[in-house]
């Protein structure tokens, strides 16, 4: 099997390095496997699907249905 550095899977998948780094830390990367300092992926690895954050909450009491401050 050949392998790729993240920053090889970064040109291919459009991302940054660093993100594929944090996808291979959470087990997200299916066959990733960290040498050293250094994660490896297979060439074939498929891209995770990204994980959509919900809507950010405001602070309490600002903007708040009731009116209320």
């Amino acid at each position: 099997m050949e392998y790729s550095t993240t920053i090889e899977m970064a040109e291919k998948w459009g991302i940054t390095s660093r993100r594929i780094t944090k996808l291979c830390n959470e087990g997200r990367v299916e066959g990733a496997v960290l040498m050293g300092h250094t994660w490896i992926i297979p060439k074939d690895a498929a891209k995770p699907d990204e994980q959509k954050r919900g809507p950010k909450s405001t602070k309490t009491g600002e903007n708040d249905e009731t009116g209320r401050i």
